[in-house]
């Protein structure tokens, strides 16, 4: 859910371009580009790195 992430979490995302191999990219939050509080696949987010993709862990 949205409200869990916060700027700064530390989490695991998948790209888009990963989204096959499910291989997942950590980092820290630096915008949720998300607007509703709940997504089938994943609240989307940009990394301070500037990778965007969908949260599946939140790590901290």
């Amino acid at each position: 859910m949205r409200k869990n992430i916060i700027i700064g979490s530390f989490v695991a995302i998948v790209k888009k371009e990963d989204q096959r191999t499910n291989n997942l990219t950590e980092g820290l939050v630096k915008d949720i580009l998300t607007k509703t509080s709940v997504h089938p696949h994943g609240i989307k987010v940009r990394l301070e790195s500037g990778e965007i993709g969908r949260v599946k862990k939140i790590l901290d």
